[in-house]
C-alpha cells in the first residue's frame, strides 16, 4: 500500500497512542477510543488506510466476528492480514485495525449492520460477506427491512465483489444489488424475520427448504455454487468437491460460518481445502465456545445476543442431564430493550436444571415461568456451581449462555479467556 500522508501518520500514531494508554491503564484494549483520537486529527483516515488493500467486510446480525477470524485465519497464508477479529466493528475500530498493521495488503474487518453503507464508501473493498438478518437491538437500530434496502442499494454503487448466504431472503435480495456475486446455501435456521417478499411485500413460498420465492413479483433464491450439508458435515465447492469440515466450533451456525469463509478465500485465491485446514485450528473466539474449569466443572460459555443466537446456541447444548445457566444484561451495548427475550421458544429447556442470571433475571423468570420452565435465581457462576455440587457431587460441565456485557462480565471474571 501507498504511504500515508503526514496527517494522516500524525493521526494514526496519536490513535496507537491512545489505545496504548487505554491497555496499559486495564481500560479496555484501546480499540474505541484509538479510533476516536485518530479521527480527530484526519476524518478521512479511515478512506486513507484503505487504500492500497484487499480488504473484505463483514457484516451479519449474528456470526460476524467468528466469521471474520476465521477468513482472517484462512488469509494468513499470505502473512500478516489487517483485522478487527475480536469485534471492535464500527468506523473507530476499523482504523485502529487498520493503523495497527499498516504493512498487511489483505485485511479483513467486521462492520456492524448499521454502518455497512458508509465503510464500504470509505474503504472501497474488493468483497463483501453478507451471512443473516434478523431483529437485533431495535432501539438501536432500523428495522432489518430498510438495513437491507440500504445494503441493497450502497452495494449497487460499489464494485465489490459479493459472498453471501442465498438461503436468507433479505439477504440476498440485498446482495442481489450488488454486479458480482458469489452464492453460498449456508442454511437458515431462524426464519421469523423472512416470511414477507423484501422486494413487493408479498407472502415468501417456502415449501422445501432452502428454496424460496415470492408468487407475486418473482423474486427467487439465487442459484448457489457452494453449499453446506450438515448433515453429512460436507462443504460442497463450485467444482463437484465433497469436503469434510471437521470444525472445532460447534454446530450447523459455525459450518454456515465456515463455508462463507471458504467461498470467501477462495476469492483470494486460496483452495478450499487449504482453507478448512487452517479453519480447524479455530477452537475459540473472543471466548466464544471456550470452556473454563472451576471448582471441578466445565463451564462452557456461549454468546447469544438475539432471538436467533438462542436458537443456535439450544442446537449445541450438551444432553439433557447438563445445567445450562443464561445470564441477560439489558446495558447499551445489549440495547435496552428486552422484549425480544418473548420471541424465543425456551420450551426446550424444560428437562434441565436452569439458573437464571444477570441484570435483567427477572425478565428472563418472567418468560421462561411462561413457557413452563422451573429454574433458578443465582447471582454468579460459583454460586451456580455451589447448589450443583451440593445437589450433584458428580457434576462435571455446566453450558452457559449469556448477552454481550453478561457475556463479557463473566468473561473477565475468568480472566477474558480467549
Amino acid at each position: 500500500m501507498s504511504e500515508l500522508p503526514l496527517r494522516a501518520q500524525l493521526a494514526s500514531v496519536l490513535g496507537r497512542s491512545a489505545a496504548g494508554l487505554s491497555r496499559a491503564t486495564g481500560r479496555g484494549d484501546g480499540s474505541v477510543i484509538g479510533g476516536r483520537v485518530a479521527l480527530k486529527v484526519e476524518p478521512d483516515l479511515l478512506a486513507k488506510l484503505a487504500r492500497g488493500r484487499r480488504l473484505a467486510l463483514v457484516s451479519a446480525t449474528n456470526g460476524k466476528t467468528t466469521t471474520t477470524r476465521l477468513i482472517a485465519q484462512a488469509l494468513r497464508e499470505f502473512g500478516d492480514v489487517a483485522t478487527n477479529e475480536f469485534g471492535a466493528n464500527m468506523p473507530t475500530g476499523h482504523i485502529t485495525a487498520l493503523s495497527d498493521n499498516q504493512s498487511a495488503v489483505n485485511g479483513v474487518l467486521e462492520v456492524d449492520e448499521k454502518y455497512l453503507p458508509q465503510v464500504l464508501i470509505a474503504t472501497q473493498p474488493a468483497f463483501v460477506v453478507l451471512m443473516n438478518l434478523s431483529r437485533d437491538q431495535m432501539d438501536r437500530a432500523s428495522e432489518i427491512n430498510l438495513l437491507a434496502k440500504k445494503w441493497r442499494v450502497a452495494l449497487g454503487k460499489s464494485n465489490a465483489h459479493v459472498i453471501a448466504n442465498a438461503d436468507d431472503p433479505l439477504v440476498a435480495w440485498a446482495g442481489l444489488g450488488a454486479p458480482n456475486a458469489t452464492w453460498v446455501s449456508a442454511g437458515q435456521r431462524w426464519k421469523e424475520d423472512s416470511w414477507c417478499c423484501p422486494e413487493c411485500g408479498g407472502h415468501l413460498k417456502r415449501d422445501v427448504d432452502p428454496y424460496w420465492e415470492c408468487p407475486e413479483c418473482g423474486l427467487a433464491r439465487p442459484e448457489t455454487t457452494w453449499a453446506v450439508d450438515n448433515d453429512s458435515d460436507v462443504l460442497l465447492t463450485p467444482e463437484g468437491q465433497r469436503l469434510k469440515l471437521r470444525m472445532n466450533l460447534p454446530g450447523d451456525a459455525n459450518r454456515a460460518n465456515a463455508a462463507i469463509a471458504a467461498a470467501t478465500a477462495a476469492g483470494y485465491g486460496i483452495h478450499p481445502e487449504r482453507t478448512l485446514e487452517r479453519l480447524r485450528e479455530v477452537t475459540s473466539v473472543a471466548g466464544r465456545y471456550t470452556s473454563v474449569v472451576t471448582m471441578g466443572v466445565e463451564v462452557r460459555l456461549l454468546l447469544s445476543k438475539n432471538p436467533a443466537g438462542w436458537l443456535e446456541s439450544f442446537a449445541v447444548l450438551d444432553p439433557p442431564r447438563t445445567p445450562v445457566i443464561l445470564a441477560v444484561n439489558a446495558q447499551v451495548p445489549d440495547g435496552k430493550d428486552t422484549s425480544w427475550l418473548w420471541d424465543v421458544d425456551y420450551t426446550v429447556l424444560r428437562d434441565r436444571r436452569v439458573f437464571v442470571m444477570g441484570e435483567r433475571r427477572t425478565d428472563l423468570a418472567l418468560r421462561l415461568e411462561t413457557d413452563g420452565v422451573q429454574f433458578e435465581v443465582a447471582e454468579r457462576v460459583d454460586e451456580v456451581l455451589g447448589r450443583l455440587k451440593a445437589d450433584q457431587p458428580d457434576i462435571t460441565k455446566v453450558d452457559l449462555i449469556a448477552n454481550y456485557t453478561a457475556f463479557q462480565q463473566i468473561r473477565t471474571a475468568y480472566g477474558r479467556v480467549q
